[in-house]
């Protein structure tokens, strides 16, 4: 009977920056939850061939599409293309996001409004598109993905650190607007998750560094945050709102 509560058959998620990394773990996990996921990120061919592989022996249903969410424009068409194709969206998780490091007198201007309209206006953008049919249904589950950076940070990390903070806050408040709807919004806090930024941005002597500050000693797989979105987005979470889980292998304990 406890396993029910974990149950997402007749649900509908969008999950953006859904074709690689904790993105995909997430939408195969809801997937394999019952639910019919759409995707979305700028590239269409890893659009394609992720969804393949979020749906397969699932049994459920997908669509993607392929949009910029560092335009505003783009993310509202994602709205409503969302809607019109899936008839609904009951889950959204606010995944999709990038870094452009740079000690803070070197931060321009272009850089600093391109990572803040990724990380954070989008974010804003397409909640506040999604959550009125929500509310109208009196249900619904809000998952921003922000970041232990959002806590702590690290050299050249102002631009990343700001906008993951700042998830925290629209977190809060929006739980709180939307909290007598029957709509929950939370946060999850990753910590070192060797994907694709990270990969990039960090050099080898940085990757061991994060992996010896956690108490487990390694770096997290996609895969780990399965168990914590869907503690979130069931009924097994229908009491928790405006909160933030740090999935970390125990970084911040330090």
């Amino acid at each position: 009977m406890a396993l029910d509560m974990f149950d997402l058959t007749g649900k509908v998620a969008l999950v953006t920056g859904g074709s690689k990394g904790l993105g995909k773990a997430m939408a195969r996990g809801l997937a394999e939850a019952g639910a019919d996921v759409m995707i979305s990120s700028r590239n269409e061919q890893e659009l394609r061939a992720a969804l393949e592989e979020i749906l397969a022996g699932t049994g459920r249903t997908g669509r993607f599409v392929s949009a910029d969410m560092g335009d505003r424009a783009d993310v509202n068409r994602l709205a409503r293309t969302a809607l019109e194709q899936m008839g609904r969206v009951d889950i959204l998780i606010n995944n999709a996001g990038t870094n452009d490091p740079a000690p803070i007198d070197r931060i321009t201007d272009e850089s600093w409004d391109r990572v803040l309209e990724i990380n954070l206006n989008s974010v804003m953008a397409l909640t506040r598109a999604l959550a009125p049919q929500m509310k109208a249904r009196h249900w619904g589950r809000i998952v921003h993905i922000s970041s232990i950076m959002g806590f702590v940070s690290k050299e050249g990390r102002n631009i990343y650190s700001a906008t993951k903070s700042a998830l925290l806050g629209l977190c809060r408040a929006s739980a709180i607007d939307l909290g007598p709807h029957g709509v929950t919004v939370n946060c999850i806090a990753p910590g070192p998750f060797l994907t694709d930024l990270p990969g990039k941005l960090l050099s080898d002597a940085e990757k061991r560094e994060f992996a010896g500050r956690t108490a487990l000693g390694r770096w997290g797989e996609p895969r780990e945050l399965v168990g914590p979105i869907l503690a979130l987005v069931t009924d097994a979470g229908s009491y928790i709102t405006g909160q933030t889980l740090v999935v970390d292998g125990g970084y911040l304990a330090r």
